[in-house]
């Protein structure tokens, strides 16, 4: 099943959107650790785009 909303707190994104919610069409998010990640910190948002 697919996430219905996709909240965020980074209101410095320019898919951030009121209510803390992602407008972005798709979310990217990676391992900094390989395939598996063990916790949170082990991962980042790669969706994330810098709202100039």
């Amino acid at each position: 099943m697919m996430a219905v909303d996709v909240l965020c707190e980074v209101n410095n994104c320019k898919f951030w959107d009121e209510g803390n919610k992602c407008s972005a069409d798709r979310i990217y998010v990676i391992s900094n650790t390989g395939k598996q990640a063990e916790s949170q910190e082990e991962t980042d948002c790669k969706t994330f785009d810098p709202e100039h």
